[in-house]
């Protein structure tokens, strides 16, 4: 009975962080699209493409991007169901997106320290990095428990 209460916690703490980093996202995506941040990325796109022609990155329309985003949010917080019953396919996805997250917010952190400046998306970056944390960590001790 005890281990399957805490099997329990650390489904619900699990379910939790992914909640959590769902939102984190949505606040950065807002803030991303309140500070003009597709303005800065086109402008860095275009000075990548000029010393590296080859490399294909996109560039988006403001309704491209802020669809495709929401689409991805709305996903995020549909597979927080999942999180919350602690299926692998959560667990196996929870990394990755861990990861992504971290890096996203970082480089976000980086690029505005880096610059000398507030660079759009910086304010809410550090929640997202300390979302993105967090479930790294609730997924392992779920990984270490099941």
């Amino acid at each position: 009975m005890i281990g399957t209460d805490l099997l329990n916690q650390h489904q619900f703490r699990f379910g939790f962080s992914w909640m959590l980093l769902s939102v984190a996202l949505m606040l950065h995506v807002t803030d991303e699209a309140l500070t003009d941040f597709l303005s800065v990325y086109k402008a860095t796109v275009q000075a990548i493409r000029k010393r590296v022609p080859f490399l294909p990155l996109p560039t988006f329309t403001f309704r491209v991007w802020v669809t495709g985003l929401s689409v991805g949010i709305l996903v995020a917080f549909g597979l927080s169901i999942l999180a919350f019953r602690g299926s692998r396919l959560a667990l196996v996805l929870a990394y990755p997106v861990a990861l992504l997250m971290f890096g996203n917010g970082i480089g976000h952190i980086l690029a505005s320290l880096y610059r000398r400046r507030v660079m759009p998306g910086t304010y809410s970056s550090p929640l997202l990095v300390a979302a993105s944390v967090y479930l790294f960590i609730c997924a392992q001790a779920l990984t270490h428990r099941s």
